[in-house]
C-alpha cells in the first residue's frame, strides 16, 4: 500500500506544484524569464536559461531560508535500456559516486557533508537525478562537483566490480526478498508487452550478473551530455548569479549529439491479463492495473485530471471510499489503495491494490474492489463528495509548496516528461474544474476488463529467519 500511496502522492505533486502559469517576458539572448501572474497566492517567477552547449537551467528563487536545492536531471532512465542491459541506468547512478580524476571515490558525498549539506540520487523509468541541499554559499561547490562528474567520471573496472555486487544485493533485498515488490515487478511485466516500462528499473538479475564496466561506460558516454541535462535550482539565490555559476562550471563541458529516440508504442490490449506470484508472505495481496491515458496537452486534455480526481475519490484520505467500505465497514481488507500517474515519458496506468484480512482471499478482495469501481460507473459521485476531494487536493498543494526540494523535483519531473513547469497553475485550475460527470465518464471508459491486468500474491511459508539487512551504499532513493 505504501508504494502505491507514494505513487499517488507523486502524481499529485506533479500536478500541484507551486509555480504559476507564466508568460515569457522579453529575454536575453540565452535566457527566458517566466513571470508569474499577479494574483493572490502566486509564487515567485522562474527563470529559464540555455547554455551554449545545450544544457538547460531553471532557477526559482525562494528567499524564506538561506538554503538552496540543486538538482541535475538527465533525461535517461530504464526506458532507454534494452534487453540484455537492463539496470544499467541505475548502476551508472551508483558509479557516479565513484570518483573522477580529481575527486577520489566516495569523496563527493564527504565534501558535501563537510560543507553542511546532504546529497543523494534516484533513478526512475524516465530520468536519473542527482541533488544536494546546502547552505546557499555552498552552491558553487555542488555545481563544480556535478560538472566534474558529468564530464570526467572515472569508470574503473575495480570500482565497478565492487559496486555491481552492491546493486545485486540491493535487488535481492528490495525485490527478491520482498513478496509485494516481486508482485509489482510481474504486474508491470505483464501489463506492458512491448514498452520498456515492463522492465524493472533495478534490472533483471541475469543482466546484472553479466554486466560489464564497458556497458556502463557506453551508457554514460551516450546519455550524460549537456544536451540531455537539466539543472534546477530552488532557493535563496539570484538568477543572474546562478547563470554565471552554471556557465563557469558547466559551460566548458562539450556537447555531443544524442542518439535517435524512436517511438515505443504499446500495442492495444485485447482482454484481461492475469499473473500469480508465489512468494513467502503472511497474507495474500492483489494489485490491479488499468490502461489509462497520460497527459499530453495540459490545456486541452481533461481525462487525466478526471482520473486523478477518481483516484482521490477512492483513496484520497482515510474516509475515502475504499478505506471506508472495504476496511472499516466490510472488513474484507486490512489495507487498500489507488494510484494514477499521468506524468511521464511513457504510457500510464490506473492502479488499485489491497491486502485481504485474515481468512479472506485475493479473489474476494478483487471482487470487492470491482464493486467499488462499478458503483462509480453506475452511480457516479455526488457534487458534495467531489468538492471535498478537491479541497483535500488543494490543501495538499498548499502544504507541499513549503518544500524547496518538492518544488525542484516537480520542475524537473514535468520538464523531463515534456510538460512545461509553467503549466502548474493551469493543472490546479483544471483539477478544480473536474465535474462529477467527468469522473464517472473516465471510470466507465478506462476501468474496463479489456485494459485490465490483475496480479495475485499466493503466500508461501515464511523462512525461519529474516534476511540480513542490506550492506551500506544502498541508500540512494528510488
Amino acid at each position: 500500500m505504501k508504494k502505491l500511496k507514494r505513487m499517488a502522492a507523486l502524481l499529485l505533486a506533479a500536478l500541484l506544484s507551486s509555480n504559476g502559469m507564466q508568460a515569457i517576458a522579453a529575454p536575453p539572448a540565452d535566457a527566458t524569464q517566466a513571470a508569474s501572474p499577479s494574483k493572490p497566492g502566486a509564487s515567485a517567477p522562474t527563470y529559464e536559461y540555455k547554455l551554449d552547449n545545450g544544457m538547460r537551467v531553471i532557477v526559482k528563487p525562494d528567499h524564506r531560508a538561506p538554503v538552496v536545492v540543486s538538482m541535475v536531471w538527465y533525461r535517461v532512465g530504464s526506458l532507454d535500456e534494452y534487453s540484455g542491459y537492463t539496470g544499467v541506468a541505475h548502476v551508472l547512478e551508483h558509479m557516479m559516486f565513484k570518483g573522477t580524476h580529481d575527486v577520489p571515490p566516495g569523496q563527493f558525498s564527504r565534501l558535501i557533508a563537510a560543507a553542511g549539506g546532504r546529497d543523494n540520487a534516484f533513478t526512475s523509468r524516465d530520468a536519473t537525478a542527482y541533488f544536494q541541499n546546502l547552505q546557499k554559499a555552498q552552491l558553487p561547490l555542488a555545481l563544480k562537483l556535478e560538472a566534474d562528474r558529468m564530464a570526467n567520471l572515472n569508470l574503473s573496472a575495480e570500482e565497478f566490480s565492487r559496486e555491481i555486487q552492491v546493486v545485486m544485493e540491493e535487488r535481492r533485498w528490495r525485490v527478491e526478498d520482498q513478496a509485494r515488490s516481486l508482485l509489482v515487478e510481474q504486474l508491470m511485466a505483464t501489463a506492458f508487452k512491448a514498452h520498456p516500462y515492463r522492465r524493472p528499473v533495478i534490472g533483471w538479475m541475469n543482466d546484472l550478473q553479466h554486466m560489464k564496466v564497458e556497458d556502463a561506460r557506453a551508457f554514460y558516454e551516450r546519455w550524460y551530455v549537456p544536451d540531455n541535462a537539466l539543472l534546477v535550482i530552488v532557493g535563496d539565490v539570484q538568477p543572474e548569479e546562478v547563470l554565471a555559476l552554471a556557465r563557469q562550471y558547466f559551460g566548458a563541458v562539450k556537447s555531443r549529439p544524442l542518439p535517435e529516440r524512436k517511438p515505443q508504442t504499446e500495442p492495444e490490449q485485447r482482454g484481461i491479463q492475469r499473473v500469480v506470484v508465489k512468494a513467502p508472505a503472511e497474507l495474500p495481496y492483489v494489485a490491479m492495473a488499468y490502461r489509462a491515458p497520460q497527459l499530453h496537452d495540459p490545456e486541452k486534455d481533461w481525462e487525466p485530471y478526471a482520473l486523478e480526481m477518481l483516484a482521490y475519490v477512492l483513496d484520497g484520505n482515510p474516509a475515502a471510499r475504499l478505506n471506508r467500505n472495504l476496511v472499516r465497514n466490510e472488513r474484507i481488507a486490512s489495507s487498500v489503495g489507488a494510484g494514477y500517474d499521468s506524468v511521464g515519458r511513457g504510457p500510464a496506468l490506473f492502479q488499485l491494490q489491497g491486502t485481504p484480512t485474515t481468512g479472506k482471499t485475493a479473489a474476494e478482495l478483487e471482487q470487492a474492489l470491482r464493486r467499488e469501481v462499478k458503483r462509480v460507473v453506475d452511480e457516479g459521485v455526488s457534487a458534495a463528495e467531489l468538492e471535498r476531494v478537491k479541497a483535500q487536493a488543494v490543501a495538499a498543494h498548499v502544504y507541499e509548496r513549503d518544500s524547496m526540494f518538492y518544488q525542484a523535483r516537480q520542475i524537473g519531473a514535468l520538464e523531463i516528461a515534456g510538460l512545461s513547469h509553467r503549466y502548474v497553475d493551469l493543472f490546479l485550475d483544471k483539477l478544480k474544474a473536474v465535474t462529477a460527470e467527468q469522473v464517472q465518464a473516465v471510470a466507465k471508459k478506462y476501468l474496463v476488463d479489456d485494459g485490465l491486468t490483475v496480479a495475485y500474491l499466493d503466500p508461501q511459508p515464511l523462512p525461519a529467519s529474516r534476511p540480513a539487512p542490506p550492506p551500506g551504499g544502498m541508500d540512494h532513493v528510488r
